[in-house]
């Protein structure tokens, strides 16, 4: 049997030390950090006179024990690589990364049970949970980043992965502005569009930069302005003076105690804001996003959709699922008066993200909402 190395032998005594102090190392990083420290100086102090194997790079061991003890094990440096936008596992050994839009295979080789341990140890915190009852969870870890796991028998064979981080230099439109995202013009036409507070849909692809675009303009509201945000899962990490962030609920094993965005969203409007956001808005949630913003409560929002017209006729079209008694007739009109701006964004064949258009609905014409082109490429 193979002998354990310095960081599994120093971890398992950190791990020791932590029960015994009943310590959460994800809540208290610095005593995780004080422990660890303690440990590798004293594992070097007896290794030699105990025939242990003594660790060289005392500051390395350090790094390598916090993140098994604390972290996620050997996905932790790609945690706290800034380069690194995406990390998913498709097998214990087919992990991936992506770096400006462009996915690259990464050399780790895990097990299955590795696997496991590490989603639960991401999903601690979390109150979520993810089993053959629920076998698809959503879930925001603690650095904002955005969880998503299925297992089997959904999948094939091994646990799917996927996290999705939000790096700190692309939330404000100035970095999106350096990241060459978004040009200048852009970038005060948008400004003057949240001060002045008019309401933003942003629409594009998967991967497109959606959310990341929807925290960079809810940092660009007024100071003064107090914001509710609604997400199924909490994604957008916005410090902004006076903002509450609202997360849905899944049900519970008996199918109770679910909290659906329409519930969340009624909510909110409660809660006086200055601008209501949406997270994504994919379902019946639209009607009553529409309804709030016809009642003088400018809204923003995230949805899919290949081009920015296109996003309003889906707009249109979504509120539509919320009942038979909802009236075309009443939809398109109303989505017409309410939207004032939609900014499109997409990814090109390098990975690049960028804003590719913007417009402003003019009104509805033979059953179809018109734009006019404020930015970007003509229709």
């Amino acid at each position: 049997m193979a002998r354990a190395t310095p960081a599994a032998t120093v971890a398992e005594r950190v791990r020791e030390h932590l029960r015994a102090e009943r310590a959460d190392p994800a809540r208290d990083p610095e005593l995780a950090a004080k422990v660890v420290r303690a440990e590798v100086r004293r594992h070097n102090d007896f290794a030699l006179a105990r025939g242990l194997e003594p660790v060289d790079d005392e500051a390395a061991c350090v790094r390598e024990v916090l993140a098994t003890v604390a972290g996620f094990g050997p996905l932790q440096p790609y945690f706290d690589d800034p380069t690194v936008e995406e990390l998913w596992i498709n097998a214990p050994d087919r992990i991936f990364i992506a770096r400006g839009g462009v996915p690259e295979r990464t050399p780790l080789a895990l097990t299955d049970a590795a696997v496991r341990d590490l989603v639960e140890r991401m999903l601690h915190s979390t109150g979520r949970r993810v089993d053959l009852s629920q076998p698809f969870v959503d879930a925001s870890l603690p650095d904002g980043s955005r969880l998503h796991v299925v297992i089997p028998d959904i999948t094939r064979r091994h646990w799917a992965v996927n996290v999705r981080k939000f790096l700190p230099h692309y939330r404000d439109l100035d970095g999106l502005v350096a990241a060459r995202s978004l040009t200048d013009d852009a970038a005060v036409l948008l400004r003057r569009a949240m001060a002045n507070g008019a309401s933003v849909l942003v629409s594009g692809p998967t991967h497109a930069g959606k959310t990341t675009l929807l925290g960079a303009l809810i940092a660009a509201c007024p100071p003064a302005h107090r914001i509710v945000t609604v997400e199924e899962t909490f994604e957008l990490a916005v410090a902004a003076p006076d903002l509450v962030a609202l997360q849905g609920r899944q049900p519970s094993l008996e199918g109770t105690g679910e909290v659906s965005l329409r519930r969340l969203v009624k909510e909110a409007l409660r809660m006086r804001p200055d601008r209501l956001v949406i997270g994504e808005v994919r379902d019946a949630e639209a009607l009553d996003l529409v309804l709030a913003l016809n009642t003088g409560v400018p809204g923003a929002g995230t949805i899919h959709a290949n081009s920015a017209r296109e996003a309003l006729a889906k707009l249109a079209a979504l509120p539509l699922l919320a009942g038979r008694n909802i009236d075309a007739a009443f939809v398109l009109p109303a989505v017409a008066a309410s939207v004032d701006l939609v900014v499109h964004c997409e990814r090109d064949s390098s990975g690049r993200r960028r804003v590719a258009e913007i417009v402003e609905p003019t009104g509805v014409e033979a059953g179809v909402i018109t734009a006019r082109t404020l930015y970007g490429r003509a229709p």
